[in-house]
């Protein structure tokens, strides 16, 4: 953890911060889902969210560190995906909780971390390369928007766990 930690606050250094997007609002007088809905870009993924009784989950005090593909990333997923993920919940929710990290991960400690436990037990990859961060193969465009219960960096392609 003392090394996720750590790779965060580099990337708070390297990190892009897209113009108009709420940001770093100190604790946030949001949690997650609301912030997400309030962003009006992350439609696909609240609704998922929702859809897969996960939207209670993340509105609890956590905190949690939430990597959220926009809704232009989920456009880029090809519809036979995401039509089986919508009839399959324990797949989707496997997708979706890949995108979440137990604990407040900020920018300043993601880029100092190499890879990072996600809440459906698998690892997701972090690299810093030409001045932006990547997890897996999504670049993260808007890194430490704040919410009460934890924060959102958003990603510009959805997570794909291994089967």
């Amino acid at each position: 953890m003392k090394k996720l930690i750590t790779i965060l606050a580099l990337a708070a250094l390297v990190l892009p911060v897209a113009a108009g997007t709420a940001t770093a609002r100190g604790k946030g007088e949001k949690n997650i889902v609301q912030t997400a809905v309030a962003a009006g870009k992350f439609k696909t993924l609240t609704k998922l969210v929702t859809r897969a009784g996960l939207a209670k989950t993340l509105q609890k005090s956590g905190p949690y560190t939430v990597f959220a593909p926009t809704d232009a990333a989920f456009a880029k997923v090809p519809k036979k995906t995401l039509a089986a993920l919508l009839r399959d919940k324990a797949k989707l929710r496997a997708v979706l909780l890949y995108h979440v990290v137990a604990g407040k991960v900020t920018a300043s400690q993601v880029v100092k971390l190499r890879s990072v436990k996600t809440l459906n037990g698998q690892r997701i990859r972090i690299r810093v390369a030409g001045g932006h961060v990547f997890v897996n193969a999504a670049k993260v465009t808007t890194a430490d928007v704040m919410a009460s219960n934890g924060v959102i960096h958003v990603v510009n392609r959805v997570l794909i766990p291994a089967s």
